[in-house]
């Protein structure tokens, strides 16, 4: 077949759904206006461990308003079946009032459910819980691990022993939060054996599947409806206690609930990035080309579960290197399960393994990128593959050009300006190239409009519009005659939408669903003798504007519109879909980026402030470069906060987190954002999907953190190993 001309794909294009956001029409999972609903608070636990030994709920029942007190004592046993097509880590998740075990601070207890969320609130203060307290073990460091999971190539031990130059350091990273603007909700519904929920989520069929599972009906019985998701950065990537909660309050008091998690509940109610400890000693030769590295790492979990993390693999790739070896233990704490926050994994490794190429840097007197292009990898060393694409030395080049690296002094503290000392950083950021199986349905009206529909979700990168740019493209319609669907468990399948791969995955799922329509078209009219295209090789029509049309004769062509009518034909419909090649990978698939920092250091005051940021990026074919921009600026935002500001404080007497609140965990506000600038190299990536795409949610965040580390290395001369870095660590 013909190339279709592309005029949306690549063009910088406002959301299509942006109009239904600033005037407040999108409705979020709160807002849905369901019939006769009644509202539910949940009674968190006020003790890191123990039993319950009581629950007083009489005060809580006289209040007016309240309608029921549901806790282990009178909740219904729940199946909770096993499910394997969810997002549930290893082991036995949270059973929400099955028994009087209390295992983090903070579970659910008992839920109170009244006509008024007022009354709900009130009700839920009422209710007095007894406990048999034990002390939570909540300590990272005073904790036994797991057995840890191992990867080694070559002799690390040995290479390091006889390397030149050897360092043994040791870093920290702080438990983040998600804090997405829009708090976790979930307005449950029951028609017989029917359910349906209005919830926020990233995986309407993981949530599908998980209601399915722990209700033990079937998964068509369950209907997940998520059309808008007000950021999430992975917190709704599985189906936590509180919607399971609503769905069995709403079946016990036969009438819809709705259920909304405090800002404070969802430090305890879904998942954070987990804080680790990671020890690296690497070895090198006195020209900086790496001989080893040796990892140990631990990151906390629940005792429950067992959340791990795609921790290891940076370290086995990003860098040429004959020895490695990788432990990574994760730690059982009285905690709640912790889960993917934006670059998993990823981001921690990165922020070990480019402070630590900075500290080997300096102490050979190299350029930090001189470093790093010395010991670039031919191929993925790990697996043996060829890489798809990787472009770093040109992210390394661009990125150098574009931010002045050549102003920057290598001999730190040397650069000053009044109180400020002025430093530069940079830090290679890496994430892998994820796809998996979606489907997405394609109506072409005989109007001569389209309809996508597909279960994805959009928690911000603007799914709505980079779907609807493909569909237009692919179908040779203009973007006003297309229309997008998602957030639907009725519609088509997808994979979740995080670990940046809901562009590679569903729309590839799209981009195949609209070229079956569009062939449909082509086929129906070079056979139909009143077309204009009758006898019209079908390679050669090509659609414009939906007129198809000749490529080689513009003038002989005809509109979808009255090709269809012709043929009585109301619309034409495709099932599109996307799978990965069976067999195993023939290439390694990852997304990069050169992310640069400036930072300003008060000497006197250890402030640190974020002067400007750069970052350069090999991901693939850009679909939509306003809205990549937006990701990129994003990321490099949430990077500042990982970098200086983010911390989750628990006080492990007790497993109480200390700091549920925006007011006291610090997140970047408009006087943190330093000026932002964002590059991607233009490219595509044919082996990685259709598309070309390789995926940037992730990539635009993994790096920002060291790079701006490195940079305050640079201005001041202390090397912090801590996240956050803090002006108590400064002075």
């Amino acid at each position: 077949m013909s190339p279709q001309p592309r005029t949306a794909v690549g063009a910088p294009l406002s959301r299509v759904d942006g109009r239904l956001k600033v005037t407040g029409k999108a409705l979020y999972a709160a807002e849905h206006d369901v019939d006769g609903v009644v509202h539910a608070v949940i009674v968190d636990s006020a003790i890191g461990r123990g039993r319950i030994t009581g629950i007083d709920t009489r005060a809580a029942l006289a209040h007016p308003g309240v309608l029921r007190v549901i806790s282990h004592l009178n909740a219904p046993k729940l199946p909770y079946r096993d499910n394997t097509a969810s997002n549930n880590p290893p082991g036995r998740r949270l059973r929400v009032f099955q028994d009087d075990r209390v295992l983090f601070y903070g579970q659910p207890v008992a839920l109170v459910v009244a006509t008024t969320l007022q009354a709900a609130q009130h009700g839920a203060s009422l209710v007095e819980v007894r406990y048999d307290a034990e002390r939570p073990s909540t300590d990272l460091r005073q904790a036994q691990a797991d057995e840890p999971t191992r990867y080694a190539r070559g002799d690390a031990e040995a290479a390091l022993s006889s390397a030149a130059v050897r360092m043994e350091l040791t870093y920290r990273t702080a438990r983040n939060h998600h804090n997405p603007m829009e708090p976790h909700a979930t307005t449950a519904r029951w028609s017989g054996h029917r359910l349906t929920v209005w919830d926020k989520t990233q995986w309407i069929v993981g949530t599908q599947t998980e209601l399915a599972a722990v209700f033990g009906i079937a998964t068509q019985a369950v209907r997940v409806i998520s059309p808008f998701v007000g950021g999430a950065f992975g917190s709704g990537l599985r189906c936590w206690p509180h919607v399971v909660i609503a769905a069995m309050a709403a079946r016990v008091l036969a009438r819809p609930v709705k259920l909304v998690l405090s800002r404070r509940q969802m430090y305890f109610g879904t998942g954070f990035r987990p804080s680790y400890d990671y020890r690296l000693r690497l070895g090198s030769d006195r020209q900086g080309r790496l001989s080893a590295m040796a990892h140990e790492m631990e990151a906390e979990t629940s005792s429950y579960e067992k959340y791990t993390e795609t921790i290891m693999p940076a370290g086995q790739m990003l860098y040429s290197m004959p020895n490695v070896a990788q432990a990574y233990r994760t730690v059982p704490l009285h905690v709640n399960t912790p889960l993917y926050m934006r670059g998993p994994g990823f981001a921690t490794a990165s922020f070990v393994i480019e402070s630590a190429m900075d500290e080997l840097a300096h102490e050979l007197g190299l350029d930090p990128i001189e470093l790093r292009r010395r010991n670039e990898p031919a191929q993925d060393e790990s697996s043996g593959l060829p890489f798809s694409t990787r472009r770093l030395r040109e992210c390394y080049t661009v990125g150098a050009r574009e931010f002045g690296w050549d102003r920057r002094r290598s001999e730190p503290r040397s650069r000053r300006e009044g109180d400020w000392l002025i430093g530069m950083g940079m830090a290679t950021g890496v994430y892998e190239t994820q796809r998996n199986t979606a489907q997405a349905r394609i109506r072409l009206n005989a109007d001569g409009t389209a309809l996508v529909e597909t279960a994805a979700s959009d928690m911000g990168p603007g799914t709505y519009t980079s779907q609807t740019q493909v569909a237009a493209d692919a179908l040779g319609l203009a973007m006003r005659s297309v229309t997008t669907r998602i957030g639907d468990s009725l519609y088509p399948p997808t994979p979740p939408h995080g670990g940046s791969m809901t562009m590679a995955s569903v729309g590839s799922a799209v981009l195949d669903g609209c070229n079956q329509v569009r062939q449909q078209a082509i086929k129906l009219a070079v056979e139909d003798r009143q077309s204009p295209l009758y006898g019209v090789a079908a390679q050669d029509v090509v659609v414009r504007g939906g007129r198809m049309q000749a490529q080689s004769d513009p003038d002989r062509g005809e509109t979808y519109q009255r090709l269809l009518a012709r043929n009585n034909r109301p619309y034409l419909e495709s099932l599109g879909s996307f799978t990965r090649p069976s067999g195993p990978e023939r290439h390694s698939f990852y997304a990069y980026n050169a992310t640069f920092a400036e930072v300003a250091v008060d000497a006197a005051l250890g402030l640190v402030r974020v002067r400007r940021m750069l970052g350069v990026y090999d991901a693939g074919r850009i679909i939509s470069p306003k809205l990549a921009v937006s990701q990129a600026i994003g990321g490099i935002v949430g990077g500042i906060g990982t970098a200086l500001l983010e911390h989750t404080v628990t006080d492990h007497r007790d497993g109480r987190i200390v700091n549920p609140n925006l007011a006291d965990y610090l997140v970047p506000v408009n006087a943190d954002v330093p000026d932002i600038e964002a590059i991607y190299l233009d490219g595509e990536d044919r082996e990685a999907d259709p598309l070309g795409v390789k995926g940037l949610g992730e990539v635009v965040h993994i790096g920002v953190a060291p790079a701006i580390a490195n940079a305050v290395f640079n201005a001041t001369g202390r090397r912090i190993r801590e996240l956050p870095i803090t002006a108590e660590a400064l002075l």
